[in-house]
C-alpha cells in the first residue's frame, strides 16, 4: 500500500514537473517571437496566478504560462500599497551592485559613511556635472558616492572621454577636472573598464545619467538625489523603513 502510494505521489510530482516545463517553455518562446535575439536573464512564477515574470536586461515583464500575453508595466499589490516590480528591481540590482568590484569604481567618500549611493555618469552630462559639484557637500552629509563610469551614446566621445580619465595618473582629480569643464584628452590604458561598466549598465536597465542607486538597489528620485541634504534625508528615510521591515512584528 505505501509503495503504490509512494509511486503516485511520484506520478502527481512528475506531471507537476512536466506542467511547469511547458509553461516556461511556452514563456521563452513567446519572448522570442516578439523579441529573437533575447536573452532571458531569469524566469520565475509571478504573484499573478498564470504569469510569468520576465526579467531581461535590468527589466521585469509578465507572460501568460501559455505564451499568448505579454504585460509590460509595474505590478501593485493593493492591500499593503507595495510596488511589486519596483521591489524586484531593485533587489536584482543589489545583488549586481554587490557583484561589482570597487577597483571598477571612483569612491568619493568620508571618513566614515552613514550612508552609500552608486552613480551610474557620463563625463559629457550636465546633470552629473551639478551633482558632482557638490560632492564635498554629500560627504560632508555621510555619504560615500560611487561613480561607475556609463558614457551614453547620444554623446559622441564620451566613451573616449572616460577611458581617458580612468586612465589618468589622478582618475578622482582627472574626472573632477572634467566635470569642470576640462578636456581629459586622449589617455588610454590597457585596463580600463568602461566596456565592462557600460555593459553592467545596460544589464541593469540603465539609460539615463545620473542615475543614483541607494545600497538596497531602489533608484533616487532626480529631485531627492540633486541636493545633498535631500538625498541624505531621503537614505535616511529608506534605511528607517528596511530596518522596520526586518523588525519582528511582535517586537514593534
Amino acid at each position: 500500500m505505501l509503495k503504490r502510494f509512494l509511486c503516485t505521489l511520484g506520478l502527481i510530482a512528475a506531471a507537476t514537473c512536466a506542467h511547469a516545463d511547458d509553461a516556461e517553455k511556452n514563456v521563452r518562446d513567446a519572448m522570442h517571437s516578439l523579441l529573437p535575439l533575447v536573452k532571458v536573464d531569469h524566469l520565475v512564477k509571478s504573484e499573478v496566478p498564470g504569469f510569468y515574470e520576465v526579467i531581461v536586461s535590468g527589466q521585469v515583464v509578465y507572460v501568460s504560462a501559455d505564451g499568448k500575453y505579454l504585460l509590460q508595466g509595474n505590478l501593485f499589490d493593493v492591500a499593503h500599497k507595495k510596488d511589486l516590480t519596483a521591489a524586484r528591481i531593485a533587489k536584482l540590482r543589489a545583488s549586481a551592485l554587490a557583484g561589482l568590484p570597487n577597483d571598477k569604481q571612483m569612491i568619493f567618500a568620508p571618513e566614515n559613511p552613514k550612508h552609500t549611493v552608486t552613480v551610474f555618469t557620463d563625463v559629457d552630462c550636465p546633470f552629473c556635472r551639478q551633482f558632482h559639484k557638490q560632492i564635498d557637500e554629500y560627504n560632508r552629509q555621510g555619504i560615500a558616492v560611487k561613480y561607475v563610469l556609463y558614457p551614453l551614446d547620444i554623446h559622441p566621445g564620451a566613451d573616449k572621454k572616460a577611458v581617458a580619465v580612468w586612465c589618468a595618473p589622478d582618475r578622482k582629480a582627472a574626472y573632477t577636472a572634467a566635470m569642470n569643464g576640462q578636456d581629459p584628452g586622449t589617455g588610454t590604458c590597457k585596463d580600463n573598464p568602461v566596456a565592462e561598466t557600460k555593459a553592467f549598465g545596460v544589464s541593469l536597465g540603465i539609460n539615463a545619467t545620473p542615475t543614483v542607486l541607494a545600497e538596497d538597489g531602489s533608484r533616487i528620485e532626480d529631485s531627492k538625489a540633486a541636493s545633498p541634504a535631500l538625498l541624505a534625508a531621503e537614505l535616511d528615510r529608506l534605511a528607517g523603513a528596511a530596518a522596520k521591515a526586518a523588525t519582528p512584528v511582535a517586537a514593534r
